[in-house]
This record gives C-alpha cells, structure tokens and sequence, in this order.
C-alpha cells in the first residue's frame, strides 16, 4: 500500500528512515518510539487530527516503521502513511479514555513482542505521558529505556529540497495572509473580523498551493497589550493611535514559514520610527551572519547589537521551522539563544523575530529563513519589514 496523499516520493521517505537508524545506532537503540506528531508525519507520512490520544510510530533497524494507535484512526492511517497495511496496529476501543485500562499496555505487548532490548523514548514530548512511561517500566522490565527527546527533530533540521520547495510555497501563503491584514485593518474594526479574513486567505493558499491549518493562531495584541507577544484576538475594535503585531504562518502540507510585521494605525512617533530603524538593522544583522558554518549563538548576538541588548541577552529570537502541529510551530530544538553552540547548516530553515520595548508596548518584526550553502541566507517572502501605517 503507497497512500495516494504522500507529499512526497518513496525515496524521500526512504532517506530520512536511514537518518534516524544511523542515529539510533549511534545511540545504541534497537527501536524508536515517536510520538511527537510532526516527527510522525515526517517518517511516515501519517496526517491526521489524531495527537489529543495515545499513538505513535515504532521504527526498527531491520523493518519497516509501524504505526501504532487507536483502532477507529487505523483507517487514517491506511489513508496517509507509505507502509504497507500490515504495519498499521490498532489498539481495542475499550482502551479508549478507560479508568481501568491503559492503551500503552497494548503498545507494550507488541513492543514485547518484537524482541526490543533498548528502545527509545520522546520523553519530554507533550504527547507522551508520564503514566504512559510508568506502564511500560511495569510492562517491560527486561528493556532498557533511553531519552530519544529529539533524535528525530535532529534528522529534520535540514530539509531536503522538495522540503524547501514547499516552505516557499508556505511563505508564499504568508505573504498573502500579511498583505491582506494590512490592507484591511482599519480603525473600528473588530479584531476577530481581521483575523477571519486572515482565515480565509491562509485556507484559500496561492496558485499551485492550497492552505493547510497552521499550528498556531493568529497572535494580534495591540496597543499596551503587545507587551504579552502571544496574545491571540477578541471582538474588541482596533483603536486609532495604537500599533498591532500581527504574527501568523501560512501552511502547505505542514510545512510552515511565519511572518510577524507590525502595524499602526496612525502616525508614528519620531521614537518608535527609531526602534523601526534599529529593528531592521537587527533583522539584517542576523540574516548577514546566518551563513553555513557559523553558530546559532553569532546570529543571536548580531541580532541583539543593533537593538542595544548586548551579548549577554539569552533570550530566544526564534527558533527552527517547518514541518509543525499544534500547539507548537517552532522546534525548540534548536532555538536562536546567544548561549547556542549549534552550528547552522546548509538548508536549516529558521524563524527569525527581533523585538524592542518602546513606551510601555512591544514592537517587533518577523522573518523566516534558509540557510544557503554559501553566502547570505535566503529570506522567505517578500513583505516588506518596515512598519506598515493604515
């Protein structure tokens, strides 16, 4: 069975399967449990609305993965992933949100049953409870247990290029969500109206490229609320003299590349044009030193100098993009922090978002990038950073 829905061809799926064998080998893992959903999705395909319950994909060094979870979602599955059907294990309903019962004790059994001596684990993956782990110590007390908390995330760092192919057509959705939002926001209008007409322009997607849920909500603080970046909307009107940050991401296929601008309505002061200005020599620092070779924490500092924070800031500018479910877009494995010693690499795709505090709100620009094989990064997108004025 090959799912007609793959985004991708068997030699792409192939290619990261033998990535994440080597680093299980490296790591001494005879087997994989993954349960993070984008890591599912990209070994295996599998893309379902599915991740609020217990399952996950088992891979193996010498057969292919199997997926693993509820048996009314084994259809979804079969619908989604490259393995063949026999791959694809459901457990029984009676499993299903039980005070007696546990579904892990199904994956145990099947566990058991493949002869697993060291199996790795996404422990700190928000879809992997700690009940969960107490049950297979309980099950399976001659396996030993490792944290494989981001092996995979690892292997998916740096994207191949019909991974970079869809991030562009994402960006490409960006830029329209963002157009749209600038032109019309307007004083008056109510928050939750700007946000669905962003809704409409993310789902309808560009030309060759239709829109995919994101993983994340529109964020759209505005005036005094800005200084809590990750406020969402209300039916509350935009208000004349007030700036937003608006911050959301296309998506194609899961694949995301998030835009943040910030936007006025009305003039704006002599001292916020001046952060406007330090924010964009800080966006262009971090481009001009996100070259191959370099590590995370030069980008970091070259982003926090124009904006007078010094060497000493460790707070995240971003973080890795592409493939993400809710409730998570960036993957924090590898996070713009001064304190990184990761080192970039051609391809790896990044979230880029300086901000600055100016008379008690917050304003700030987003970018999303790619890491060329020499020479300055690619920018994703074409807004222009500067602040729009309505």
């Amino acid at each position: 069975m090959t799912s007609k829905r793959l985004p991708f061809d068997q030699v792409e799926y192939d290619r990261r399967l033998l990535m994440t064998r080597m680093a299980m080998a490296l790591a001494g893992l005879d087997a994989l449990f993954v349960s993070d959903p984008a890591n599912m999705q990209w070994l295996t395909g599998y893309d379902a609305w599915t991740f609020s319950h217990h399952q996950g994909v088992i891979v193996l060094q010498d057969a292919d993965p199997m997926w693993w979870g509820r048996q009314q979602d084994t259809q979804g599955a079969m619908h989604t992933v490259w393995m063949p059907e026999g791959c694809v294990i459901g457990h029984e309903s009676d499993l299903v949100n039980s005070m007696e019962r546990h579904p892990i004790e199904d994956l145990a059994r099947h566990i058991s049953g493949l002869g697993v001596q060291n199996l790795g684990i996404e422990m700190d993956s928000q879809h992997f409870s700690a009940k969960g782990f107490s049950i297979l110590l309980q099950v399976l007390p001659d396996v030993g247990f490792a944290d494989a908390t981001g092996m995979v995330n690892l292997q998916r760092a740096i994207k191949s290029a019909p991974e970079i192919a869809f991030m562009r057509k994402a960006a490409a959705i960006s830029d329209k969500i963002m157009e749209g939002v600038m032109k019309h926001a307007d004083v008056g209008m109510a928050k939750n109206q700007l946000v669905a007409l962003a809704y409409h322009d993310a789902m309808q997607g560009v030309d060759g490229a239709w829109g995919d849920y994101p993983a994340m909500p529109p964020m759209l603080p505005s005036g005094s609320d800005t200084v809590a970046r990750l406020l969402t909307w209300s039916g509350s009107p935009l208000v004349a003299g007030e700036d937003m940050t608006f911050s959301f991401s296309g998506c194609y296929r899961r694949y995301h590349a998030p835009l943040c601008r910030t936007i006025f309505l009305g003039e704006v002061s002599d001292e916020k044009r001046r952060a406007e200005a330090a924010l964009i020599e800080s966006l262009d620092a971090g481009i001009a030193a996100a070259t191959a070779g370099s590590k995370v924490s030069d980008v970091a500092k070259a982003l926090a100098g124009p904006l007078g924070h010094g060497d000493d800031n460790g707070n995240g500018f971003g973080g890795l993009i592409g493939v993400a479910y809710p409730p998570r877009m960036e993957d924090e494995v590898i996070s713009l922090n001064t304190n990184s010693e990761a080192v970039l690499e051609p391809n790896m795709t990044f979230h880029v978002c300086p901000t600055l505090s100016v008379s008690g709100a917050n304003v700030g620009i987003g970018q999303s990038i790619r890491i060329s094989e020499d020479g300055v990064a690619e920018v994703f997108g074409g807004v222009s950073p500067k602040f729009a004025t309505k």
